[in-house]
């Protein structure tokens, strides 16, 4: 009976998860990011994977989402200092329309890349619920950090950047001195 119960119970809590359209759960940090494609504000595909080999600071959003809105301006002053040494801001927003994206982005003058996820097929592979979510993926792919509801600030963003980088750096354990 309790076995029944519980399945269920497991049941319908994941016929939840596919009606509201929300992932079944984020990603591990030390996996690899699940690759995606998605149109940019261009029309133009881009996919996860044509990053490789820098850090990406994947960043869930929506226009009427004031937490995601106010930490913008930190990812564009990261991504500005930090293109150039192998940072990229993907900016993933959520279901809404392209003019409404743009127009934003226009008006708050964001360049980095802003990629539409019209149908959350994205957002889902990524277990996000509620906004902002960031997710830190190293040069090889693989998730670093996973940030829900947290606000990116200019020194956190540089300091994860640091992290990820310091990590790259060092041996795999099996190969330290000691």
């Amino acid at each position: 009976m309790v076995g029944t119960t519980a399945l269920i119970v497991g049941v319908l809590a994941s016929m939840v998860g596919l009606v509201w359209g929300m992932g079944v759960r984020p990603p591990i940090v030390g996996m690899i990011a699940p690759d995606f494609s998605l149109s940019d504000l261009r029309g133009e595909t881009q996919s996860l994977n044509q990053y490789r080999g820098k850090v990406v600071l994947l960043n869930f959003w929506a226009t009427w989402c004031k937490p995601c809105t106010t930490e913008m301006p930190a990812m564009q002053v990261a991504y500005d200092r930090l293109r150039d040494h192998g940072l990229v801001v993907l900016a993933v927003n959520e279901l809404e329309d392209t003019r409404k994206v743009m127009d934003h982005i226009r008006e708050h003058g964001h360049t980095f890349p802003v990629l539409l996820d019209h149908d959350n097929r994205v957002a889902n592979q990524y277990g996000v619920f509620g906004l902002p979510v960031s997710v830190f993926i190293d040069e090889s792919g693989r998730i670093q950090e996973y940030i829900k509801g947290g606000l990116l600030t200019e020194q956190k963003i540089q300091e994860m950047v640091n992290r990820i980088r310091a990590r790259a750096e060092q041996p795999p354990a099996g190969l330290q001195n000691g």
